[in-house]
């Protein structure tokens, strides 16, 4: 499919999703908090998509990415049902195997933000800014990890605004060091994907 069919059928995919998960979240204030995010991120695909299109591999990943979140939206993410899941499935505890103590989806997002969504930024760098080179795949690192930062400084907006009511959408599981880990990893994601993404454009372009 070109990016215009894919745009419409990835924003067709979360549609239904967002839908189905918006009946009976475990809290519905975390859920609309979180998807105020979602909103405003979907607003701006919208409002650009003349200006700019992503490439068919682009909008996947941030689709999947967005359908992540939208199940962390739903549940919370610090009670997402991965390991009760992986039991039924596969009757494996994934905490068990890994020695996890906390529920651990919202950690694994935060790294995914950074695999799934730094290529993306990129080819936006690359295409829609004009970077070349290497500078374009800082630039969008460098996007990562401020995203991320503000995400972060958005939670404690929002614990100071809603206090207690925040509690969820803060997902801290009563780590102090909790937004400095998100980061991290986000920041450490978004290393890999470049770092994978390397080799695979140098092999592709001797084919070409």
């Amino acid at each position: 499919m070109d990016e215009r069919k894919t745009f419409a059928v990835c924003s067709a995919i979360l549609l239904v999703v967002m839908a189905a998960l918006a009946v009976a979240p475990v809290e519905r204030e975390t859920w609309l908090m979180e998807n105020a995010v979602v909103a405003l991120f979907l607003a701006a695909l919208w409002g650009t998509r003349r200006w700019f299109r992503f490439s068919a591999g682009s909008y996947a990943l941030i689709t999947l990415f967005l359908v992540l979140h939208e199940i962390g939206a739903h549940y919370t993410y610090s009670q997402v049902p991965y390991d009760a899941w992986a039991r039924h499935l596969a009757g494996v505890s994934i905490d068990e195997v890994l020695g996890w103590q906390r529920n651990q989806y919202d950690r694994v997002l935060h790294c995914l933000y950074g695999v799934l969504l730094v290529l993306p930024l990129r080819e936006l760098c690359r295409n829609g800014i004009g970077m070349r080179g290497a500078w374009a795949g800082f630039f969008a690192f460098s996007l990562i990890l401020a995203s991320s930062m503000i995400y972060e400084l958005i939670e404690w907006g929002a614990a100071v605004a809603f206090g207690d009511g925040s509690d969820a959408f803060l997902g801290t599981q009563g780590d102090p060091w909790d937004a400095q880990k998100d980061m991290a990893l986000a920041l450490l994601g978004g290393l890999i994907a470049l770092a994978l993404a390397a080799p695979l454009r140098a092999l592709r372009a001797r084919r070409h």
